[in-house]
């Protein structure tokens, strides 16, 4: 029987005092930490850090033993989070990101210009303006990296407050009062179809039209659904069957099957929009609002140098594309 004690099991007599716990944050062992704890596995951390996965393997048991309790639960191939580690990853970011963007700023005041930025993106976004804002934003700055995560608009907001990332692409109606909208576009919702579609040939589309056909509309997690959950409601006694998904590239594929007519505003079906192969025609029901598109990051602090650039390249990209659906500022 194997008697060695499993990590969570790790006696507390060995755990550090405060005095010399305060040391092991200046160690590689957080620096290791951290990569684990970011990629969820040894192997992927030992490969960004360009070390042996054993030296991480070794460090992270000596951090867990300094704190007397485990950071990772091991089950099988796969690593999770502890309580503990939880704790410690979302103060141990705080503590490293000045540091990284100390580095970065120097490093670009050298010339190098290297540098990171961390971005999160609404996945409609990410469909229609991503692949060329970062194209041509890498052009310009090549040796500046971009760190990309896609997700729904709620995402993007909860990493923002979080500090996972320094911008974020979405849309939101009243943002957090820790949130700055620093640029912003309202978008139409209507219907995507496809050409021949019977609503496409409609002039003054409503929902009480759109229901009549099948649908598909995004599930909760997506903020279009908040906007167009009483409209939808308020269109028929009962609704209708269905097809809700939390994928808007789903949405797409879904018109451009033919047989529906997805609920969404044009961006994330701009490449079909252009190309034909699906339409656009806006709701025109009364009170309906617009879906609010912006350009996040936190309030209260100036972001660090590659942010700061990223932003500025981004802001000017909108501000020089046109936006299917916005409406006239």
């Amino acid at each position: 029987m194997d008697s060695k004690p499993k990590p969570q099991d790790r006696p507390r007599e060995h755990a550090l005092s405060t005095g010399l716990l305060a040391r092991v944050f200046h160690q590689p062992s957080l620096i290791y930490f951290n990569a684990v704890a970011t990629h969820l596995s040894i192997r992927e951390a030992a490969r960004r850090l360009d070390i042996a996965s054993s030296a991480i393997t070794r460090q992270v048991a000596q951090l867990e033993d300094a704190l007397g309790i485990a950071l990772f639960i091991r089950e099988k191939r796969r690593l999770r989070l502890s309580p503990a580690g939880e704790i410690l990853f979302r103060h141990s970011r705080r503590l490293a990101a000045p540091i990284e963007a100390a580095v970065s700023e120097i490093e670009m005041l050298r010339g190098i210009k290297s540098g990171s930025v961390r971005i999160a993106a609404a996945e409609s976004i990410g469909l229609s303006f991503l692949p060329r804002l970062i194209t041509d934003f890498g052009r310009r700055y090549p040796r500046l990296n971009l760190d990309v995560s896609l997700t729904s608009s709620s995402g993007v907001i909860e990493r923002l407050l979080d500090e996972r990332v320094d911008i974020g692409l979405g849309f939101i109606a009243k943002p957090p009062r820790q949130i700055d909208v620093a640029f912003r576009r309202d978008v139409r919702i209507g219907a995507v179809m496809a050409p021949d579609h019977p609503l496409a040939a409609s002039k003054h589309l409503t929902f009480r039209q759109c229901i009549e056909h099948p649908l598909a509309v995004a599930k909760p997690e997506i903020s279009i659904r908040e906007v167009i959950e009483p409209f939808l409601r308020g269109s028929a006694t009962i609704l209708p069957p269905l097809v809700e998904v939390d994928s808007i590239r789903l949405m797409v594929e879904l018109a451009l099957g033919g047989h529906y007519a997805s609920i969404m505003t044009p961006i994330g079906a701009q490449n079909e929009i252009e190309r034909g192969t699906l339409v656009f025609r806006p709701l025109e029901d009364s009170g309906l609002p617009t879906n609010r598109f912006g350009i996040m990051v936190r309030g209260g602090s100036a972001l660090h140098l590659a942010p700061a650039i990223f932003f500025d390249h981004a802001k000017g990209y909108f501000e020089g594309v046109s936006l299917p659906g916005a409406v006239a500022q």
